[in-house]
């Protein structure tokens, strides 16, 4: 079974399944199995799970299947650990304990191809069909038909459609940096970049796009950019010059404040901070490593300024190195560093 057919069973529910076991006792198990492998598990939690182990021959069947797993996988993943542990109750956390249970009742055959597997939805979404796409901390640059380049940052997705209309990118997930060229067709089509949020249309231009939950942030480092809103109530489109950036919704765009080259300074593997929040730097750095990044509210709001290695997870073990030799803080590391807490030193 391949990656991405494990992927998309795994997402609908569908993977092959061995030996049937009740759906309550693999719910049961994927939850003790996050539970003693979240770094935070008691000797009393241990024995609870033994207690259960214990009870009936289904449960002891589940836990063989879910250690099996874990040595298989050569750890908990952590595309399913994070939210099940970020979030102690809601709805995050029974998405994620239900795919691990739907992982553990799955053949073991599927288990080496799911090893690879990103997740179905994260904090901007993961997307397998996209024309090009980038891995988290992989970045890519990509020439397209008309000469344009397109350079795509950690974990983000696009599609082209060229037509005789038009020149579209679709901006799925993630952030990218475009450089237009001139169309060489007889009738000039105009270049787009089309978000959730609205469109962009690039006026002989280089500029940056991000896509966020809610909204999408734009910054014009060369010529002008023409946005649009999905639904803009009756108002213009936003003229955004070389020097400026806004952030859009569906209805409306924010307001343009000045920004510079350093905006693109990831297309280089690097993270600029200027006074930046530590908090708000933990969200970058999540971007960039995976997993869980999370700060003690004891140090939230330090300000840090330096400018950070991202390009690789060992870079991010560089930056992480500077911020703890630099600032009064520690950062503690659990499921292979997979989940990462800065603290007070």
């Amino acid at each position: 079974m391949s990656t991405q057919h494990a992927t998309s069973a795994i997402c609908n529910g569908a993977l092959p399944v061995a030996d049937a076991l009740p759906a309550h006792v693999l719910d049961e198990a994927a939850d003790w199995l996050v539970r003693l492998q979240s770094g935070a598990a008691t000797h009393a939690d241990r024995a609870a799970c033994e207690r259960w182990r214990a009870q009936s021959p289904d449960h002891a069947r589940a836990w063989a299947r879910a250690e099996r797993l874990l040595f298989t996988l050569g750890g908990l993943p952590p595309a399913l650990a994070m939210p099940a542990l970020d979030r102690p109750a809601g709805s995050s956390r029974r998405a994620a304990l239900g795919k691990l249970a739907m992982l553990i009742g799955a053949a073991p055959a599927t288990w080496a191809a799911w090893a690879g597997w990103q997740w179905c939805e994260g904090p901007e979404g993961y997307n397998f069909g996209a024309d090009q796409r980038t891995a988290t901390g992989e970045r890519r640059q990509v020439v397209l038909a008309d000469g344009s380049r397109v350079t795509l940052n950690t974990g983000s997705a696009i599609d082209v459609r060229y037509d005789s209309e038009q020149r579209l990118i679709q901006l799925r997930a993630g952030e990218i940096l475009v450089q237009s060229h001139a169309d060489p067709s007889p009738r000039p089509r105009p270049l787009r970049v089309r978000t959730a949020h609205g469109t962009l249309q690039a006026l002989g231009t280089r500029f940056t796009v991000r896509h966020f939950d809610g909204r999408t942030h734009a910054a014009v480092l060369e010529g002008a950019v023409l946005v649009t809103p999905v639904a803009p109530s009756g108002m213009p489109p936003a003229l955004l010059q070389a020097g400026e950036q806004a952030s859009f919704t569906p209805n409306a765009v924010g307001a343009v404040s000045a920004t510079h080259d350093t905006q693109a300074a990831w297309t280089q593997g690097l993270l600029l901070a200027d006074r930046m929040r530590l908090a708000d730097l933990a969200a970058e750095l999540q971007r960039y490593r995976g997993g869980f990044v999370h700060c003690d509210p004891a140090v939230a709001d330090l300000r840090v300024s330096g400018a950070y290695p991202v390009g690789t997870m060992a870079d991010t073990e560089r930056a992480l190195v500077m911020l703890v030799t630099t600032y009064p803080v520690q950062a503690h590391k659990r499921l292979r560093g997979h989940w990462l807490t800065f603290v007070p030193r």
